[in-house]
């Protein structure tokens, strides 16, 4: 697919998003006994979809830097649906340490992890690090996720049917993967460009895990668009960031796609694929399919994140 025919698509999905034409996951399934790990599940998509597969009977672990935060989103639950199993934890995905952390816990605590969530995400932020010298948005975005995926990925192997759900979005239409400068330095970066990278990169960490996990896995890999999500933080400041603040969907139509390619039962054969407004795009940029990067960004991040070898694949 050429960049103006991704472009259009794109421009058509938004004014789909603007004019109220979504679609909505439709299954009763209930995930009774599954354990979910939602990045990033205290405010936003994040929120909406633990609100969702607790009400479906999952235990869900909310993942986030704020325990406070954490925990008013987790009592909400609770008294909206008495006896949910709702657990919070400390996750700060621009820092390894807290990733390998939190992961460790969660491998202290749990037998399995049904379903991985990767919805956590910062977007059209000045230029910054991690703790670690990366590129915040690429650091936090993609190397966080990729980290803690791959910790993680033990328990999933374990689920009868492990997903691993990671919320991309068509910000991918303008990324490219600067392997020569990966953290944009030298006056390359630029917000949007910054985040079109860490969006792109958790499409092709996706279909490469699908890839490497192999045709024999009981493990689904999926990315996905969410729409334009009014989920922008107060202090962004951009025309991007304005804009869907004014026009934006809310976080529960946000969320649709995620639970969709965490529950429909007609994906339970689909992996690597990408997703929006709760159907396959079969027809993508170049880019997001260009299996070479894929492996190339995967063997890079396992050097970047200093990926142990009891955890490579």
């Amino acid at each position: 697919m050429s960049y103006t025919k991704a472009t259009c698509f794109s421009t058509k999905e938004y004014f789909e998003t603007i004019t109220g034409r979504r679609r909505k996951v439709e299954t009763d399934r209930r995930l009774d006994g599954q354990v979910v790990v939602i990045t990033g599940a205290n405010a936003g998509i994040g929120r909406a979809t633990a609100q969702d597969l607790a009400k479906r009977g999952a235990k869900v672990i909310i993942a986030c830097r704020s325990v406070d935060k954490g925990e008013e989103a987790a009592n909400e639950l609770r008294v909206l649906y008495p006896g949910a199993n709702v657990v919070v934890m400390e996750l700060d995905l621009s820092s390894l340490a807290s990733v390998r952390r939190f992961a460790q816990q969660v491998s202290d605590r749990e037998a399995v992890v049904d379903i991985l969530i990767n919805n956590a995400g910062i977007a059209f932020i000045p230029e910054a690090k991690t703790v670690d010298g990366f590129e915040m948005q690429f650091g936090t975005n993609h190397l966080g996720h990729f980290l803690l995926t791959l910790h993680l990925l033990p328990l999933i192997k374990k689920s009868k049917l492990g997903k691993v759900v990671t919320v991309a979005s068509s910000g991918h239409l303008v990324g490219k993967i600067n392997f020569d400068n990966i953290n944009l330095l030298n006056g390359a970066y630029a917000p949007v460009k910054a985040y079109g990278q860490s969006k792109l990169a958790n499409i092709l960490f996706s279909r490469e895990l699908s890839h490497r996990l192999g045709a024999d896995s009981t493990v689904r890999t999926y990315s996905l668009h969410p729409g334009a999500v009014n989920t922008v933080r107060p202090e962004t400041r951009s025309v991007a960031s304005t804009f869907l603040k004014l026009t934006g969907l809310t976080p529960e139509m946000g969320a649709q796609t995620t639970l969709y390619c965490a529950l429909d039962p007609q994906l339970d054969n689909e992996t690597g694929c990408y997703y929006a407004n709760c159907r396959k795009i079969n027809k993508m940029i170049s880019t997001a399919t260009d299996d070479k990067a894929a492996k190339r960004l995967w063997d890079y991040s396992c050097v970047l994140v200093g990926l142990e070898d009891n955890y490579r694949i």
